[in-house]
């Protein structure tokens, strides 16, 4: 039996934290996943502004606050679910995170996303920005008011047509095969006068893709090609379950191991009304427990 697999959590004693920790809830629950619920702390540097030098007073009245915040966060925490607090030194609280998936060597890395928005969507904050063009495993965001922390229900995953589909797809096939959850493969095209063919082209593709996942989830996978007058619409004219979670991947331009959002990844995470995880390029099922096949490790 391997051992437990391990999911890092962005938390902050803010609504954004609250949302990563409930996500994060509901995925370790779906895989029998413990988490590190970590809080990043700046150096001590003269050049950072941010804390005063030497002070062992302040220091300590600092430690203890980060202690309070992170004793909260557990508390939200249900008894079924395992988990620790960590405060991590880092320039960034980004790359504090990604130190920190590093050194337990975790499957995903899990945070708020939302800035501030009107709607019960996404609205990219900084720090989820940074790790979606930075991050070397799969980065998983909780739209702003995520409140739900039930077992995910099914899995999305967005089938395109450029390199790097099939890893996305294997990687969601897998998943869904672990967590023994439906699959909907979905093709999103925003119509094009000049492109009629749009709609036909990306049937063919996903007739393609749906041959494949099927052969691997017999009876499971179902398949979607929704045209919008844009992206965002597409996704307006799909059904979302409640406890729904969308897979998608990196763009091109992303260095091997690494995310990087594309123009559509962002046209589809501000659209978004589920909780949606991004995966690196060339991400190999092997890699994370994300996409573990294999229940025995």
């Amino acid at each position: 039996m391997s051992s437990m697999r391990r999911y890092v959590v962005g938390y902050t004693a803010t609504e954004n934290g609250r949302d990563a920790v409930n996500l994060a809830v509901a995925l370790a629950r779906s895989q029998q996943a413990s988490l590190d619920l970590v809080m990043v702390q700046s150096p001590d540097s003269p050049y950072a502004g941010t804390y005063p030098p030497s002070d062992r007073g302040y220091e300590r009245i600092l430690a203890e606050q980060l202690d309070q915040w992170l004793a909260e966060g557990l508390s939200l925490v249900p008894y079924d679910v395992t988990a620790k607090a960590h405060v991590f030194q880092a320039e960034s609280t980004a790359e504090g995170l990604i130190e920190a998936a590093r050194e337990f060597s975790a499957a995903v890395i899990v945070v708020g996303a939302a800035r501030s928005s009107l709607l019960r969507r996404f609205s990219i904050g900084s720090v989820a920005s940074a790790l979606l063009h930075a991050a070397d495993v799969p980065v998983a965001l909780a739209p702003k008011g995520y409140r739900r922390q039930e077992l995910i229900t099914r899995l999305t995953c967005g089938i395109g047509t450029r390199p790097g589909a099939d890893d996305v797809l294997q990687a969601a096939v897998g998943a869904a095969s672990w967590r023994s959850l439906p699959l909907r493969l979905v093709s999103l095209v925003a119509l094009d006068p000049d492109n009629p063919e749009a709609v036909r082209a990306a049937e063919a593709n996903m007739a393609e893709r749906f041959a494949a996942a099927a052969a691997q989830l017999p009876g499971k996978v179902t398949r979607t090609v929704a045209p919008g007058k844009t992206i965002e619409d597409a996704i307006d004219g799909l059904d979302w379950d409640e406890g729904e979670l969308m897979i998608i991947g990196s763009s091109r331009l992303a260095r091997n191991n690494r995310l990087f959002l594309g123009a559509t990844a962002n046209k589809v995470l501000r659209a978004l009304p589920v909780p949606m995880v991004v995966v690196p390029r060339n991400y190999r099922s092997d890699r994370t427990a994300l996409a573990d096949t294999n229940k025995d490790g």
